[in-house]
Parts: C-alpha cells; structure tokens; sequence
C-alpha cells in the first residue's frame, strides 16, 4: 500500500459521496483481495466492525457480508486469492461472528447444491446473467458455447448459478459491485469478443446494445440492470481505483497494449 496508512485511506473511502450504504467494505475487501493483498482485507473488516458493528446483530452481518463478497469475488479473481483472503479474515474473526459448518448457512448453499432440483438453481443463475447482460445475454452466452470449448459456458453457468445469484447476503446490486471490484484491479480484457480499453464514461451509455466492449464495461451496465444509480457506479468505480492506485498500480495511456493500469 501507498504511504498513507489503511485507516486514514479506509476513513476517507468510507465517506465517499453516492456510495451505497455499507458497501465500502465489501468493495475495499475484494479490490485488496483481488490486488493479492490478504493481510489488507482483516484491516479492513477490523475497520468496518469499529466504525460501523454498533450491535452483536450487526457485526454477525458485516462478517457474513464480508465473507460472501469474498467467495463470489473467487469468480472473478480466483479461487486462490478468496481462499488467502478468507483464511486472513478468519484469524481477526470472533468466534461468535463464525458460521461454522453443518450449522445455519445464511446463504443456503449447501441445500441448493445437495436437495434443491440443479434445474431450478440453474435457471435462477441463468435468470441472474439475463439481468446482468440484458439485450445481448444470449449472444455474449453464445459466444463463450462457441469459445472451442463448450466447456467454457458451462462455466460460467455453473458460476452464476450456485454462486453469483445467490442473493441471501448480497442485493443484486452489491454482487455487482463484487464483480467490479475483481475486474478493474486486474485490467480484464477480452479481446475475444473484441472489447475496446475503455470504461470511464460506460455508464452513459443508454442504447442497450453491447458493442461488446471491456467485460468490465458489461459488468458496469449490469450494475445498472441490478438496480444500482448511475452515480453509484461511478462512486464505486473511483473507490477502487483509488484502492488500486495506493497499491501501486499506474493509469496507462490508451495506446497500451498489456499491462496493469488503466
């Protein structure tokens, strides 16, 4: 991180104008993940718990909170960085903030993967991806049937439907933001459907129509699709950014070819 210490950063992020409520932390954890920063995600649930956990209820609620943006952010940023994170996180975790297994899961998970019928789970994600995508879901779906692999939407079926739609925890909107916290840190571009390097003024766009650009700039759309405001996009937009650049990261220029930035 830059200099200027986590909680000075995390104060300032916290009170950022348009943000949505109780969302800071969710956004900050999975941008710090992403950035293979494990040790900088229990900062940050410490932060939130002082500033924000006022009753026992509530700091049971930052915790599943932060616990689910961290699997679904494995989607997005691997399994790997979710598992740093989540054990990192375990270790400044009261036990009584812990859902341990075999007991109550907030999410459900384990009913919808061993007594739920999978076509009903899998017809919600495929649900969730429609919203996300809106006009251009089946063909940016068809697309990735048509990858070389048909394994490749398989895939992502499977990640929307037992992971990113459930929305037990998380509103449609905060698993957006999930997701734009794992792509920005990591400069996705899928040249696969031709995306073009450039997300900044995404949320203008209002024809509906992909010409697909930037996975991110569909996720940023989605957000939208999800509920979320134009000005919230762009508030959680800049806060990871700022994230990324404390990190180290540099905005490249828009003739870069590869690399970390923007």
């Amino acid at each position: 991180m830059s200099k200027t210490p986590i909680s000075t950063l995390l104060s300032s992020i916290r009170l950022t104008p348009h943000l949505p409520p109780h969302s800071w932390y969710l956004i900050a954890g999975v941008t710090l993940s992403t950035l293979n920063k494990p040790d900088e995600v229990r900062h940050v649930f410490q932060y939130a718990i002082d500033k924000d956990g006022g009753s026992a209820q509530t700091q049971i609620n930052i915790a599943r909170r932060m616990r689910e943006a961290l699997v679904k952010a494995a989607a997005i940023g691997g399994l790997p960085k979710s598992i740093n994170a989540l054990f990192a996180l375990k270790k400044v975790t009261p036990h009584a903030l812990m859902d341990e297994p075999f007991g109550y899961s907030p999410t459900g998970r384990s009913a919808e993967l061993y007594d739920i019928p999978s076509s009903k789970t899998m017809q919600r994600g495929q649900a969730f991806f429609d919203q996300i995508y809106g006009k251009v879901s089946k063909r940016v779906m068809g697309q990735m049937d048509h990858s070389g692999t048909e394994d490749l939407g398989i895939t992502a079926r499977l990640m929307y439907a037992y992971i990113l739609s459930n929305t037990s925890v998380l509103t449609p909107a905060e698993s957006s933001f999930v997701l734009i916290a794992g792509l920005i840190p990591q400069d996705v571009r899928v040249r696969a459907f031709n995306f073009q390097p450039s997300y900044m003024n995404y949320a203008n766009d209002r024809d509906g129509q992909v010409n697909p650009q930037y996975e991110l700039k569909g996720h940023l759309k989605g957000a939208l699709n999800n509920g979320a405001s134009v000005e919230e996009v762009r508030a959680v937009r800049n806060v990871i950014v700022r994230l990324c650049e404390a990190s180290g990261m540099a905005r490249l220029g828009e003739d870069a070819s590869n690399g970390w930035g923007w």
